[in-house]
């Protein structure tokens, strides 16, 4: 059988809208130039699509057009490592997934320990923000809410008061235990971000929670969150204004 009839039957496994590589196929290195050119003459036929260079996709057509890669799957690269989580997606995109915006952006942010310099990949603008805390599958939830009101101030088309309210709506549907974990991984996030989820707790009564955000605070720092003192009973405690 022909390489290039062995690279199409291996794309046809996969699923519309993977992105793949050069390495998602078996071929030693005297067949990989033989890979390279089956791929580029697929992508000039519309058989697949390019996403940037060296990265594929099944192209899937609507009515209304191509449909791109799901977002995950355009930056998987930089989410895992040798199927270890070392990044996760966050800002415009997740804020819109949570319900906090109707915006949708060509710009990908991810989280990751080891931030790199912001890159055009295809259409896309991927950014960086650093995590301080160990990213892991469980927790990657979590740390896209905590990111959600560490930038309150900049999620586009809402206020700061209608974010407060969705947020709140958000953190009831959370358990106990990842309550628990949402405090924990806080600790390592700017003490804006600390008293906002302390006031979002107790706005909750889950005021067992707080007290360890509390004690991380200055006392004397006031924090400038225009409107999400009508959200909050507690906002004077948590030096909100």
């Amino acid at each position: 059988m022909s390489t290039a009839r062995d690279i199409m039957n291996t794309i046809d496994r996969f699923p519309k809208g993977y992105v793949f590589t050069y390495g998602d196929f078996d071929a030693d290195v005297r067949k990989k130039e033989a890979v390279i050119k089956a791929l580029n003459r697929m992508v000039a036929s519309g058989k697949i699509a390019k996403l940037s260079k060296g990265k594929f996709y099944k192209p899937e057509s609507t009515p209304f057009g191509e449909l791109q890669p799901d977002r995950k799957q355009i930056v998987k690269d930089l989410l895992e490592e040798n199927g270890k989580i070392t990044g996760y997606l966050t800002g415009l995109s997740i804020y819109n997934q949570l319900g906090l915006t109707t915006q949708v952006s060509n710009t990908l942010q991810i989280g990751k320990n080891q931030i790199r310099p912001s890159f055009k990949r295809e259409r896309y603008t991927i950014t960086f923000i650093q995590q301080k805390n160990t990213i892991t599958k469980e927790n990657v939830p979590l740390l896209q809410v905590l990111d959600a009101i560490r930038y309150i101030k900049k999620i586009p088309d809402t206020t700061i008061e209608s974010s407060c309210k969705r947020l709140l709506a958000i953190l009831k549907g959370i358990s106990d235990k990842d309550k628990k974990s949402l405090v924990r991984l806080a600790l390592k996030y700017p003490p804006a971000t600390r008293a906002l989820l302390g006031a979002l707790l107790d706005q909750m009564q889950q005021t067992g929670l707080t007290e360890r955000l509390l004690r991380s605070l200055n006392p004397i720092t006031k924090y400038k969150l225009t409107g999400a003192a009508k959200v909050f009973s507690t906002a004077d405690k948590w030096n909100i204004a």
